[in-house]
């Protein structure tokens, strides 16, 4: 299964990186979502922050944390896949690093959406009960 099919209806969410933190924290409460691709274009992409950003940042800039901006925390080497990337490669990437969110990108690097382990794993539970029922109904069907 391709990336592809998992970017029906969804649309990727950018910050501008002099957005202050708590906008970051009012956009993604709002936006009920844990990361945010910042982009000043909507197209490329400067970085990547979420809400774990946040909290790493938060012990050594507490007595500052009006001060603090998106580009300040932000995740400047931001790990991408194209569309036509399967599933399975795009889980190992984030079980690789380490990340729960991975910007889709076409073949120029521009923003075209973002895909979160909740998609992988609901793509992945979809694909397993797939599965099952159809060796269910080949198991009737043999009987």
């Amino acid at each position: 299964m391709q990336v592809s099919s998992l970017l029906s209806g969804k649309h990727v969410q950018t910050i501008a990186p002099d957005a202050t933190i708590k906008e970051l924290s009012q956009s993604l409460a709002e936006l009920k979502i844990g990361a945010l691709v910042v982009s000043s274009d909507g197209r490329n992409i400067l970085g990547i922050v979420s809400e774990r950003d946040i909290v790493q940042a938060l012990p050594s800039h507490m007595h500052e944390i009006e001060k603090i901006h998106v580009r300040d925390i932000m995740t400047v080497h931001v790990m991408t896949c194209k569309k036509d990337s399967t599933v399975a490669q795009l889980m190992a990437l984030m079980t690789e690093k380490r990340i729960r969110h991975v910007p889709v990108v076409d073949d120029s690097g521009a923003l075209i959406s973002i895909i979160s382990i909740g998609d992988v794993v609901k793509s992945y539970v979809s694909e397993i009960n797939s599965e099952r029922n159809a060796l269910l109904e080949y198991v009737k069907s043999a009987g």
